[in-house]
């Protein structure tokens, strides 16, 4: 029944086995998570991390960018629910993305996260 609903409503269907995770977070948070390794060791700005995977991937938003727009607080969630549920090291939150969510810096929403952005 939800399939026919979401068929005649003109979306696309994805379906997955039953693991912890869907099939988005399981596979973005890992590259989120590194980019905020990067930038966190110094491997390089957060403006040519975003640059580098925008022109890369041909992504219209680099990662750091990406977990600003989703929310710091909540890609932190996702991957302690995710490292806890699946037990891997690449879902083990990066040290930065903990400090910016303790500083109150949730991204878009409170208009810091990796960025600083205007009052809208």
């Amino acid at each position: 029944m939800p399939k026919c609903l979401a068929e005649r409503l003109g979306k696309k269907i994805v379906c997955s086995q039953d693991f912890s995770g869907f099939i988005i977070n399981r596979i973005l948070m890992p590259m989120i998570n590194e980019a905020f390794h990067a930038l966190y060791t110094g491997v390089a700005t957060k403006e040519d991390i975003d640059a580098g995977m925008k022109l890369g991937t041909n992504h219209p938003m680099g990662p750091l960018e990406l977990a600003d727009h989703i929310g710091l607080d909540v890609c932190l969630s996702i991957m302690k629910v995710l490292h806890a549920g699946l037990g891997y090291s690449k879902y083990a939150p990066c040290p930065l993305l903990v400090q910016y969510v303790d500083a109150g810096r949730l991204g878009r929403k409170k208009g810091i996260g990796v960025y600083k952005y205007s009052k809208m």
